[in-house]
Order: structure tokens, then C-alpha cells, then sequence
């Protein structure tokens, strides 16, 4: 499992390098702008744009392929001696199709979010995630680890695939051409390589998490990665979702200089960000192991490794807002063309992760008092293998710092956003610790009810516990006036319950 984690980091810095010069961020304002004029010019612009990043990922690809042998064992230390570095470095190989796939499927999505298709855009990491059941289930038993990696490369081709059908209906699939607009390719390659920085950094960061902890004992990369993907859940479903959906908005407004709606809007989905990302967070603190142990408890993933893989979920977590917030500021001054301020936070908020990282790795074996601290905090005295959760804790520091640059920067411009949004982070905070405690006193009860010696026992104390905690939260947000539950509960009560009205029945021409 360390291989087949370890095996990403290469594709995922490829990706976030290269990959990133087709993002929507950049591209979709573009897009909007040439398909305003007309259509054959935003199609001659899409040509070149696909043409280019096409001929360069592939030979990026291709050097990587050809030195990873040599590569690998530099870049991930802790498989330089050890027996699975050859199918590690046949993994990377595999998986170097993954970037090539992905980033076509980011220039598709940049059309398909124009005609705010979202469902199209939203379905890929879906089929995406198909693909690597396909080849956990189907290919993995024949090949062994490589199998996994094959499995990720037909997810990254079905990610880009499933656009494919839309935009050949609309008219609006890129083609390959020999005459490319160099002069607007090179305009945005300059204005891509800060949010290609950007994303590097944050990978670099990632990459060097991975690095070390290749150097702690076995299983250390698959902890740090089973815990960084279970935050992303929400991450994703809130964050990115909302960031993702008003970044055509936000682009437009810009665009028509229109700033006080620009505004509106950015305050709207900070609100709506944190009031949905705030309870969420602390349910997944107060419940991580039964959280842990109903997605990955079986086989030979013991309640060691559920106690261990649920400390790390716990400080991931810790930084779901952060990460949510910073994706919307992120998209806010790619709206505005400022790609260069993202760029120099990032850097600074990468850079204190990889420090941290390394000096808590020091603190945690030269100082016992820290670490017993950290086992009794996260209730795993006695575990082996809590050197990574230091790692844990570096990435949510830092991802704080990077939270409080970009909102700095951003209130500088924008004075009237933080009031309002602060307003609604006291709401939902002191609800959602309510909350917490609640389900917490809960789980106590619900352990008598459920058997927890059955994965479905386990699944209904959290999920028992959960829904009481909700409850609790509901209620203390009605006592507080929350704005956000009054427009949610307005939202369903037009949406679901309320029936609409039957036209009158005519009785003359």
C-alpha cells in the first residue's frame, strides 16, 4: 500500500505542473471571453491551447518515464534499498499516463463549466474513482501492484472521456491544428506559471510529507494518505464545489467591473462554506474512528491501524475550513487576474509545511515529553508507528498560515468581507461545538445499544450519534437567528414540500 501511495507523488507533481498551465482557473475567463466573440474564434483559440499542452505533456511524460528508474529512489529515500522499488518505479511509469489524461480533462472541463454544465464536470472524478475499483477488483489479482496503477490510468482517461460526448454534441471538442496562436499561448503560459507555481509548491510540500515519511516505519505513506484522502470528502463536496460553482460568476462580475456583486457573491460562499464546513469538521473529530473503521476496517486493517489512521484524520481535519477557504480566495483573484498574490502565499504556506514537517519529525524523537503528549492528546499511547502524525499536524499548521495571508490580502481589497463572514463563523462554531459534545456524551449511550464487534454496529453508534448531534446543532443555530439555516430551510421548504399552486381552470376564450 506504501508503493501504490508512494507511486503518486511523481504524476500528481507532474500534474500540478505542467497539468496546471490548462486549468479552468485560468483558461475559463479566457474561454468566456473568445466564444463571446464569436464562435470559430473561440474555437481556433481551444485548437491551439489543446495542441500545445497535448505535444508538451507528452514529452514531459515521456522523460520522466525514460529517467525514473534513477528518479524515483532520489525523490522517495526510503525505497531506495528496499525490494519494492522496481515495482514502485513500474508503478510510476504506469501512472505517468494519469497527468496527460487529467489535464485534458481539465482544458474540457474549462468548456464545459462555460455552458455551466456542472453535472458533466462533476461526474468525472465519479467515473474517475470507477476506474481504480476496476483495477483494485479486476486487474490487481492478476498483476499484483502495477494492477493498481493501471487501474488509476483508466480512471484518468474515463475522467476526461465522459466530457467527450458533450462537447462533440455542442460543437465544441478541440482538435488538433497546425496553426496555433502562439502569441495568446504564451500570454497564458506567462499568466499560468504562478498558479503553475502555485499548485507546485503545495504539491512540493505534499511531496516532501511523503518523502519523510517513507523514512519512518512501513505503513507510514498509506496513514498519511488514507487520512489526507477521507478529508478531502468534505473538502471536496463543500470547498471546491462552491469555489468551483461561482468561479464563472466571479469571473463574469470582474469582467463587467462589476465589484459590489463581486462581493456579495464572495461573501455569500464564504458563509455558506463555513456554516456547512464547520459542523462537518467536528463531527469528523468526535467520530473518526467509527468513521475510519466503516470505510477502511476490513481485511487486514486492525483497530491498531484504525486508532492510528483516525489521530491523523483528526489533524488533517482540523484544517478542512483553511483548505475550503483558500481554494475560494484562490479562484476569487484568478477571477481578477491576480495570480501573482496566491502565488507568494502559497510558496510561504509550502515552505513552513516542509519546515515544520522536518523540525517536529527532530521534536518527536529528541524530546519523549512531546511525543507522549501527541499520543495522549489523539488517545494512541502505546501505538506504533505515531511518528507521522508530526506530519499531520505540519500540513494543518501550515495550511492555517496560508488561510490567514489570503484572507489578510483579501479583506486589504475588499474591507466589508470579513464582518459579515465572522458573523457566521461565531454561529456556526459555537453550534457546532454544542454539537460535538453532544454526540460525543451520545456515542457513550449508542455503545450499549449497537454491537461493536460488527461493522454495522460500529457504522450506526457514529451514525446514531451523528444525527443526535445535528439535531443539537439545528437547534442552537434556530436560537441564534442563523441566517444561513433560515435560507436553507427556505431553499427545501420552496424546493421539496411546498407544493405549487394549480393554474386556474379556464373557463372562457
Amino acid at each position: 500500500l506504501d508503493v501504490y501511495y508512494a507511486a503518486f507523488r511523481i504524476p500528481d507533481l507532474l500534474f500540478a505542473s505542467v497539468g496546471s498551465l490548462v486549468s479552468a482557473s485560468i483558461l475559463l475567463p479566457y474561454f468566456i471571453e473568445r466564444f463571446g466573440r464569436g464562435s470559430e474564434e473561440g474555437k481556433s483559440f481551444s485548437n491551439s491551447i489543446f495542441t500545445v499542452f497535448f505535444s508538451l505533456m507528452t514529452v514531459t511524460a515521456a522523460v520522466v518515464f525514460l529517467i525514473a528508474p534513477w528518479l524515483v529512489p532520489k525523490l522517495i529515500p526510503g525505497f531506495s534499498n528496499d525490494p519494492y522499488l522496481p515495482q514502485l518505479v513500474t508503478s510510476v511509469r504506469i501512472m505517468i499516463l494519469s497527468p496527460l489524461f487529467m489535464g485534458l480533462s481539465n482544458l474540457f472541463s474549462c468548456l464545459t463549466q462555460m455552458r455551466h454544465r456542472f453535472l458533466v464536470y462533476g461526474a468525472s472524478p465519479v467515473v474517475y474513482n470507477l476506474g481504480i475499483i476496476a483495477g483494485v477488483l479486476l486487474i490487481y489479482p492478476i498483476t499484483g501492484i502495477t494492477g493498481l496503477a493501471v487501474g488509476v490510468a483508466i480512471g484518468a482517461f474515463l475522467h476526461m472521456a465522459i466530457q467527450v460526448p458533450f462537447l462533440s454534441h455542442e460543437g465544441l471538442a478541440p482538435k488538433f491544428t497546425g496553426i496555433v496562436e502562439w502569441v495568446k499561448v504564451k500570454s497564458i503560459a506567462l499568466n499560468s506559471l504562478p498558479r503553475m507555481l502555485t499548485l507546485s509548491a503545495n504539491q512540493l510540500a505534499s511531496f516532501v510529507l511523503v518523502a519523510i515519511a517513507s523514512l519512518m516505519v512501513p505503513g507510514s505513506i498509506s496513514v498519511f494518505a488514507l487520512a489526507h484522502n477521507l478529508q478531502g470528502v468534505p473538502l471536496t463536496i463543500i470547498g471546491t464545489s462552491y469555489s468551483s460553482a461561482v468561479f464563472p460568476t466571479l469571473s463574469r462580475l470582474y469582467f463587467e467591473n462589476n465589484k459590489n456583486e463581486f462581493l456579495e457573491k464572495m461573501i455569500t460562499s464564504a458563509q455558506h462554506i463555513i456554516f456547512w464546513s464547520m459542523p462537518i469538521m467536528v463531527l469528523f473529530i468526535v467520530l473518526r474512528a467509527q468513521i475510519v473503521r466503516t470505510v477502511l476496517g476490513a481485511g487486514a486493517f486492525d483497530w491498531a491501524d484504525t486508532r492510528l489512521t483516525a489521530a491523523m484524520l483528526a489533524l488533517f481535519v482540523i484544517s478542512t475550513i483553511g483548505q475550503s477557504m483558500v481554494i475560494l480566495f484562490v479562484r476569487a483573484f484568478y477571477a481578477e487576474g491576480k495570480t501573482a498574490r496566491p502565488l507568494w502565499i502559497n510558496v510561504i504556506s509550502a515552505t513552513s509545511i516542509v519546515i515544520l514537517g522536518y523540525a517536529l519529525t527532530k521534536i518527536y524523537y529528541a524530546w519523549p515529553v512531546f511525543r507522549y503528549f501527541i499520543e495522549e492528546l489523539l488517545k494512541v499511547s502505546g501505538q506504533a508507528g505515531t511518528s507521522v502524525l508530526v506530519l499531520g499536524l505540519a500540513y494543518s499548521i501550515g495550511v492555517t498560515v496560508n488561510l490567514i495571508l489570503h484572507w489578510w490580502v483579501f479583506h486589504r481589497s475588499y474591507p466589508a468581507f470579513t464582518r459579515p463572514v465572522f458573523a457566521t463563523f461565531y454561529h456556526s462554531f459555537a453550534a457546532s461545538v454544542i454539537m460535538g459534545y453532544a454526540a460525543f456524551l451520545s456515542l457513550r449511550v449508542f455503545n450499549v445499544v449497537f454491537p461493536l464487534t460488527k461493522v454495522w454496529g460500529v457504522f450506526m453508534q457514529g451514525f446514531s450519534a451523528g444525527v443526535f448531534g445535528l439535531a443539537v446543532g439545528v437547534v442552537v443555530l434556530m436560537l441564534l437567528k442563523n441566517k444561513e439555516l433560515h435560507e436553507v430551510w427556505r431553499i427545501i421548504h420552496r424546493k421539496i414540500w411546498k407544493a405549487s399552486i394549480p393554474p386556474a381552470e379556464v373557463e372562457r376564450m
